[in-house]
């Protein structure tokens, strides 16, 4: 069953957030991740909370996620997302079509 993570972000610092967003990629990638949204346009549609940039990655299983997330490799980018950005983080399972 797919897995989802479901980033709403607040930049802090450009430069670092470009330096994350590098790092965080390529071990998206390593893990069997990938982007369905990043950083589009977002629009409030309901709700008294201003629209922060949304990023969601889709990956093969919550288990395959946790690996990512607990990784070595994405440790790295992790030290950089703290200057970088401010962060809501969610990880959310799919559901199987019927």
């Amino acid at each position: 069953m797919p897995a989802y993570v479901i980033s709403e972000v607040e930049v802090r610092d450009r430069a670092a957030m470009e330096a994350y967003r590098t790092l965080a990629a390529a071990t998206i990638a390593h893990y069997g991740g990938r982007y369905l949204v990043r950083g589009g346009a977002a629009e409030l549609a309901e709700g008294n909370l201003p629209a922060k940039t949304i990023i969601i990655v889709e990956f093969p299983s919550m288990a395959r996620l946790k690996e990512w997330y607990a990784s070595a490799e994405y440790a790295e980018a992790l030290k950089l997302r703290r200057t970088a950005l401010e962060r809501r983080l969610l990880f959310v399972e799919g559901v199987l079509p019927s």
